[in-house]
């Protein structure tokens, strides 16, 4: 059996018994360097990261085969790839990139075929001077989505 395929079988193994956590990328070089980034439903903590890293070395041969192994979690800066990102950040503010522009918000619900992202605005009162506080739900389908991802405030 060649080593991607013994990779993807233990980490298909140890992804059955850790529902929560899910595979983002995963590649072997030519040289035999496997790197997988993982998320998770509620993040991801070492002791995940070590869990994988284990279920994977301690079952292959090095004997068999020469190999480098770099287990990481998926990096804040780097847009959603899954749907189970979305989910994953419901009620963070994110930025989408859609056919029509740029879009940014609190990300309040996610289905099958869209998300729903949610600001505050200032807009004039209908009666008198002045602004009230409206909030605004804008509704993005999936299909329109380009790229999205978490807005981190320092």
């Amino acid at each position: 059996m060649a080593l991607k395929q013994k990779v993807e079988t233990l980490l298909n193994q140890a992804l059955e018994s850790r529902p929560d956590l899910f595979v983002l990328n995963f590649d072997i070089s030519d040289n035999n360097d496997i790197n997988l980034i993982i998320d998770g439903d509620k993040g991801v903590s070492i002791d995940d990261i070590v869990y994988i890293s284990r279920q994977i070395e301690h079952n292959l041969d090095r004997d068999e085969e020469d190999f480098a192994l770099t287990v990481s979690s998926v990096d804040i800066t780097k847009p959603f790839h899954l749907k189970r990102q979305f989910v994953k950040n419901l009620n963070r503010k994110i930025k989408v990139k859609t056919n029509a522009g740029e879009k940014e918000g609190l990300l309040t619900e996610v289905d099958n075929d869209k998300i729903v992202l949610e600001n505050k605005i200032r807009e004039p009162k209908k009666i008198g001077k002045g602004k009230v506080t409206v909030t605004k739900q804008e509704e993005i389908p999936f299909d329109q989505i380009k790229e999205a991802k978490v807005v981190l405030k320092f």
